[in-house]
């Protein structure tokens, strides 16, 4: 018999892994997204280079994503880049230099920007990398693709 506590300690490690979520960035080109796994299906919208997509499962060779307004569609999975981008979803964020609020402000996003993903592991604030080399701390509420 395990022990309670063992089990317990166990659970929480892995916990967080099954909670995960797959995120992906559309690669070098834009995406088409589609209604069904097929390019014969309706066409949705085209997807911009870097926009990130939250991958949710796979059919052959299509994915099924989910943007940041929440809308589902499938699109071939060989134009996703596992690179990671986050989009701002808060008119008006700031990056600032170090990871609280009494640092200086770098640049204000506006909603719909991209931002690169630099460190994966963060929870409060997100080390983030604007396509113009500038790098600093964003709020997790303020972004989308974690």
């Amino acid at each position: 018999m395990i022990p309670i506590r063992l089990l317990a300690s166990v659970l929480l490690l892995v916990a967080p892994a099954a909670f995960a979520f797959d995120f992906k960035s559309v690669g070098a080109a834009p995406v088409i997204l589609y209604d069904t796994p097929s390019s014969k299906g309706a066409r949705m919208y085209v997807a911009p280079q870097g926009m990130p997509l939250q991958v949710l499962s796979s059919y052959g060779d299509w994915v099924k994503v989910r943007d940041a307004n929440g809308d589902l569609a499938w699109t071939p999975a060989k134009g996703l880049s596992a690179r990671r981008n986050l989009v701002v979803r808060t008119p008006g964020a700031k990056v600032f230099a170090g990871p609280d609020e009494t640092s200086a402000v770098l640049m204000t996003a506006d909603k719909g920007v991209v931002l690169e993903l630099v460190d994966p592991t963060a929870l409060a604030w997100i080390r983030v990398r604007h396509r113009d080399g500038i790098a600093g701390y964003v709020r997790a509420n303020d972004v989308w693709g974690l």
